[in-house]
This record gives structure tokens, sequence and C-alpha cells, in this order.
């Protein structure tokens, strides 16, 4: 844990702050309304006591009652990695703005967590899905994502016979078990 971090971010930060800074191993995380992005990230990036210039990754959650966007970046002047936390997105029409302006990379991470969240990036220039067909409506890694072939299954229930291995129909008993041989 990079304590020295801590006091940065608190005195650059504090008031934007919508939680505590948590520290752990070699992982700081701070978390931040969706409207103070654009200002949180571009300061990361752009002011020399930080220098965030590498966006590892940016993923969308859905913890059933919110949504969020967490980034995980890294810099040089830090051994910690960074995790900031947009908290606090609608569920309804979940909507952030875009940081392809400091990351081109952003540009497929923010398509991916579109496709699989529906979470709208209010900028970025090409935001389409980028894993589900286009005229797809729904959005799979969502807790309210339906899967109508586990609605019915409970998990007393066992194995569905779509499961089950059978052997081919014209199979003869034994031909379709292989054995391995051990020298």
């Amino acid at each position: 844990m990079d304590r020295a971090f801590r006091r940065r971010l608190e005195l650059r930060f504090g008031d934007l702050l919508s939680g505590p800074i948590r520290q752990r191993h070699d992982e700081t995380e701070i978390r931040i309304a969706p409207a103070d992005v654009p200002e949180v990230l571009r300061t990361l990036h752009d002011d020399p006591a930080f220098r965030f210039e590498f966006l590892a990754d940016l993923c969308g959650v859905d913890t059933g009652r919110v949504m969020q966007v967490a980034y995980h970046l890294w810099s040089e002047t830090t051994p910690d990695w960074l995790r900031v936390i947009a908290d606090g997105l609608s569920r309804d029409q979940p909507r952030l703005p875009s940081v392809t302006f400091l990351w081109k990379g952003a540009e497929w991470m923010e398509r991916e967590a579109y496709d699989m969240f529906g979470i709208v990036f209010e900028g970025n220039r090409d935001l389409r899905r980028i894993y589900m067909p286009p005229d797809y409506r729904s959005f799979p890694l969502r807790k309210d994502f339906f899967i109508a072939d586990d609605a019915a299954r409970s998990p007393g229930a066992g194995v569905r016979p779509m499961e089950r291995t059978h052997l081919p129909a014209n199979a003869a008993p034994g031909s379709a078990v292989r054995h391995s041989k051990v020298d």
C-alpha cells in the first residue's frame, strides 16, 4: 500500500469522493459520482503528481440496485494500481461521459460495457454492439437478464435431460468408452 499516494488522492479529490479510499495489497480504490468522471480522470491522467497514462480495463458492474463503471489505471508514480468506480448510475438509463478523449483504447472497452450492460457512453464515436447481433434487444450481463432455458430449473432438480450423456443410437455397448494406456 502506498500511503503517500492515498494522501495525494485525499488532498486533491477529497470533496469529490463518494466514499472512503480503500487500499489492499497493491490496489487503491476510490468512488466518485458519474458526473465527476471527466474531471477526476482528466486530472489523474494529466496532473504530473498522478500521470495515470495507462487504462488497463474499463468494465460495467450491475449491483442489482445501481449500475457502476470501474476503471483500472496504472501509473509509474505509484506501485499501486488504481480502481476508480463511477457509482450510482441509474438502472433505467445508465449514462456516463466517454473517456476516449484521454485513452483511445477506451472506445472498445466502452463498447463492450454498452453491449453487455446497456451503459451509454456519451461522446463515444462508435458506440455499437461488439459481441451481440445489432438487433439484439437485451443486455446479457445485467442481473435482470432472463435466460428462458434456466428459468424453471431449481437447484435441486438435478441434471436436465439435454445435459445427460448418451451413447450414439447405433453404437455397440462399450464402444464409446475410451481407455487410456498406462505404461
